[in-house]
Order: structure tokens, then C-alpha cells, then sequence
């Protein structure tokens, strides 16, 4: 093969390797580009799986081809400021019932695990030996009352023989003495017989508080002491839960509780385990009085009436404390909201002649509330912001508005005012506050 064929070859090689790439890579852009267009979304988690090759203002879209966006609108509404915690139901009150007297059980009249009333009978020990233990310091008490009342006659007699002068003095004085003995015999007997009807009402047991009553630890027909439980009551109603919250969050609570006058209770809900279904309202009730160094966090108690009984002792509860409500904020969705080297952002949609962009406008964060966030300064209302396909943006980015609904109208030009509307699409905060309220009570 001479040496122009091998020069040929090659230049034609590189040619059709060259174009053959071209080809490829310009099918491989067109593609992306239209799959962007087509679903953000989707774009965004294909970015994510591709290790974050197209990030903010680095991705497929090249030259003027706008990004498809997103938005929502920003509107006034009252905020709550919600502090979450974890805590745990424990009942307002814990008894050990016991009996307080020795004998043997003869009935238990409970059911494990109901629901019992204070005054009402648990058990009953074999009251004969307290019976009979009655009777016969009664019988002591009218023996020693007889005592008493010859001892007085006698008295009365010993005086009348002394004023006519045919006993003496110390005879009478004797007597006296022998009728104030039997009085107190008299009294001691009288707290006798009061000590062994009380004994004796003692083996009826009764509940001493009112709660649900657990487990049996002890069956009829034993000995028992005062020392042996027979059962242990929960008092449920109402129940508290104790939880903590960090110590840069009770500044205000504390204030507020221990404001002398102040009667203003902080409402407290009880979430379940999952944090998807209310369990019940209650308030705030008490705030320990010391921070635990280990962990810098304080704990506080909360009451609820539980009248429906769906909280348990020991139950995990997810609490979310209401400390306060800022009062027609400014609300976005939290998944707008950026964070950068100079603090909270977002990317703000604005229309010149050539369309929509967006630019990098500050913002200052009041409160974060679930999905949404109160911002104080830097928005105004029905500015729109992105919230979806945020991470192909940057500073003056064209962009093409894929929910027309929380867009501007074409009649409005920028800086012109506009009509107060609340957003619909995808991440709005009114679609939070639905979601919120479609929560199961």
C-alpha cells in the first residue's frame, strides 16, 4: 500500500469518527432537552442519579432554551410557630392497691384491665376474725362503763356520809380517784371499739383513685399482708405527657408561664407513632426547673382529658407545642426556599420583553411550619417563586412556566399591581393547609 492510500485512509477515519460523535452527542442533546421540557421532575431525579452532573446553571439546557419551571404565588396568611418533640404518656397518677389489713382473700370483685371509679370495691378479705375481735372489745367497753357508773354512786354516797362527819376525807378522796380511772378505762374503750370497725371496713379494699386497673397479682383464697400488692391503677383521666424541647426554644414559654397573673396555657396536640392521625388537644401544663446538661434540652409536661381513652400509658407520642402565630405573613413552600453562602433564597420569577427569567432574590425566614415558611422580608404578595426544577437555575435564567395557573397573566406587565389570587399548583401553601386539614381528629 503506498503512501497516500495510508494518508487517506486516515483523514477519512478521522472524518467519519469525528462525525459520527457530532451526531451522537447533537441526538443526545436533543433528546435531554425535550425530556426536561416534557417533565422536570423526572429531569431532576435523572440529575440526581447521574451524580449531579447538570447542576444550577451547568445542565443540558445550553444557549437561550428556557428551563422548565414550577411556581407558586406568595400569599398572606397567620402561621403558627409549632415546636415538635418526641415524648411519652404516663398517668397523672400511680397506685399500688395494698391491703391494710392481714387475712386471707376471699373475693377479688375487679376485672383486669378495666376501668374503675374511686370508692369502688377491688376485694374483700375474711372479715370473722375482725368481727369477732369487735365484739369483744365491746363487750370489754360495757363491762368497764358499768364499773364506771358504780364507781360514781359510790361517790355520791361517800360524799354525803363525809358532810356529816361519819367518814374521813381520804376515804372520799379514794373514791375520786377510782371514778376518774374507770372514766379514762371508759374513753380507751370507746377508741377500742372505733379502732376495730375501722379494722373491720379495712377488708373491704377499695380503689382509691379512679384509672384503669391492671394485671392481678394475687388470687382469692391467699394470706395476705399489707406489704403484697393486689393490683396497680392507672389515673388516665387525664393523662400528661412529658417531653423536651431544646433550651433555645423555652425562652418565651418560660417567660410567658411564670409571668406573675399570667393565665395564657399553650395548646399542645398528640400525634401517633407514624405523625399521621391527631390522638387528642390538650395544653401545657408545667416546665421542669433545671436544663439537663447532657443533652441541653428542658423537659415540660402537658395534660390532655383523654376522655376517649386514646392515649395509654407508656404510648409514644409525637407533640407539637403551639408557642405562637405570626400573623399575616408572607408564606411560601419550604421546597422553594434555598439556602446559599449569603443566606436564604429563592429564585423570583420577573417578565421583560423577552419572557419569563428568574433572578436570585434574598429572603428572610421568620418560621419554618411543616411545608411551608413565613418569610419577612424580601417577598411580596402574588410575587411568584419557583418551586420545581430549581436545580437548573441561575441568576437570570429563562425560564418556561409549566403550572400556568400560578403564572402571571399575559394582561400583566411587570411592576403593574395585580389582583390578589392564591396558588393551586404543586407544593402552594393553601394545598398544605388542605392537606393539614383533611388530617384525621
Amino acid at each position: 500500500m503506498s503512501f497516500k492510500k495510508l494518508i487517506f485512509l486516515a483523514l477519512f477515519s478521522v472524518i467519519l469518527i469525528g462525525g459520527s460523535m457530532w451526531l451522537w452527542r447533537a441526538y443526545e442533546e436533543r433528546n435531554g432537552v425535550v425530556a426536561d421540557e416534557a417533565d422536570p421532575a423526572a429531569s431532576h431525579d435523572a440529575d440526581h442519579k447521574n451524580g449531579g452532573k447538570h447542576g444550577p446553571g451547568s445542565g443540558r439546557h445550553r444557549g437561550d432554551k428556557p428551563v422548565p419551571v414550577l411556581v407558586t404565588a406568595v400569599v398572606k396568611a397567620d402561621v403558627p410557630i409549632i415546636h415538635s418533640a418526641l415524648g411519652t404518656a404516663i398517668p397523672s397518677a400511680v397506685v399500688a392497691v395494698t391491703s391494710r389489713v392481714n387475712g386471707q382473700l376471699i373475693q377479688v370483685a375487679f376485672k383486669e384491665g378495666e376501668l374503675v371509679k374511686q370508692g369502688q370495691l377491688l376485694a374483700k378479705i375474711d372479715p370473722k376474725p375482725f368481727e369477732t375481735a369487735l365484739a369483744q372489745i365491746q363487750g370489754q367497753a360495757v363491762r368497764n362503763q358499768a364499773l364506771l357508773k358504780n364507781s360514781q354512786i359510790d361517790l355520791e354516797r361517800f360524799k354525803t356520809l363525809q358532810s356529816q362527819d361519819s367518814i374521813a376525807s381520804q376515804q372520799v378522796d379514794s373514791q375520786a380517784s377510782l371514778v376518774q380511772q374507770y372514766q379514762g378505762t371508759v374513753q380507751a374503750d370507746h377508741a377500742s371499739v372505733e379502732n376495730a370497725r375501722l379494722q373491720l371496713g379495712y377488708t373491704n379494699i377499695i380503689a382509691p383513685v379512679s384509672g384503669r386497673i391492671g394485671l392481678r397479682q394475687v388470687d382469692s383464697g391467699n394470706n395476705i399482708t399489707t406489704t403484697n400488692p393486689i393490683a396497680v391503677i392507672n389515673a388516665i383521666h387525664p393523662i400528661h405527657v412529658v417531653f423536651t424541647l431544646p433550651e433555645d426554644k423555652i425562652t418565651q414559654l418560660v417567660q410567658q408561664t411564670h409571668t406573675p397573673g399570667s393565665h395564657h396555657k399553650f395548646k399542645v396536640e398528640a400525634w401517633d407513632k407514624a405523625n399521621n392521625t391527631r390522638l387528642a388537644n390538650g395544653f401545657l401544663t408545667s416546665i421542669d426547673n433545671q436544663i439537663d446538661t447532657t443533652s441541653g434540652t428542658l423537659k415540660l409536661k402537658a395534660e390532655f382529658s383523654n376522655e376517649d381513652n386514646r392515649l395509654f400509658p407508656n404510648q409514644f407520642i409525637n407533640v407539637r407545642l403551639y408557642s405562637d402565630t405570626i400573623r399575616n405573613a408572607s408564606v411560601i413552600p419550604v421546597n422553594a426556599l434555598q439556602h446559599g453562602p449569603d443566606g436564604a433564597f429563592v429564585y423570583k420569577i420577573v417578565r421583560d420583553e423577552k419572557g419569563d427569567k428568574v433572578i436570585l432574590q434574598p429572603v428572610t425566614v421568620g418560621h419554618t411550619t411543616g411545608e411551608i415558611a413565613a418569610i419577612t422580608n424580601g417577598l411580596a404578595v402574588n410575587d411568584q417563586v419557583v418551586s420545581s426544577g430549581i436545580d437548573k437555575l441561575k441568576q437570570n435564567a429563562k425560564v418556561k412556566i409549566k403550572n400556568p395557573a400560578n403564572a402571571f397573566d399575559d394582561k400583566d406587565e411587570p411592576g403593574a399591581e395585580k389582583k390578589s389570587r392564591r396558588p393551586h399548583g404543586a407544593g402552594s401553601p393553601d394545598q398544605t393547609h388542605k392537606r393539614r386539614s383533611d388530617a384525621p381528629a
